[in-house]
């Protein structure tokens, strides 16, 4: 299984106001990770570019981040990767 959604491309298929989910890793505890609600917007500090808006900060919308369509794929992806969410 592929870490990213297979209709990433560089941001095409994403539109500003499409609500996706991201493996978000705390980063004051690094072997900690969730599955966390993020919307694609318009980058302020890019016109043209969309980024991700994810607790109030805006992250580039590139292949460095798991972004995936629905909960259920990245809870799936979470699975494979760290083992059960419970």
């Amino acid at each position: 299984m592929d870490l990213h959604d297979s209709n990433y491309d560089s941001g095409q298929g994403y539109h500003a106001g499409d609500v996706v989910y991201v493996m978000y890793r705390n980063p004051h505890t690094y072997n900690v990770a969730n599955i966390q609600e993020a919307a694609v917007v318009n980058d302020p500090d890019q016109p043209g570019q969309l980024a991700l808006f994810l607790y109030e900060t805006y992250y580039p919308l590139d292949s460095d981040i798991a972004i995936y369509r629905s909960e259920a794929e990245a809870e799936q992806a979470y699975a494979t990767y760290f083992g059960s969410i419970e």
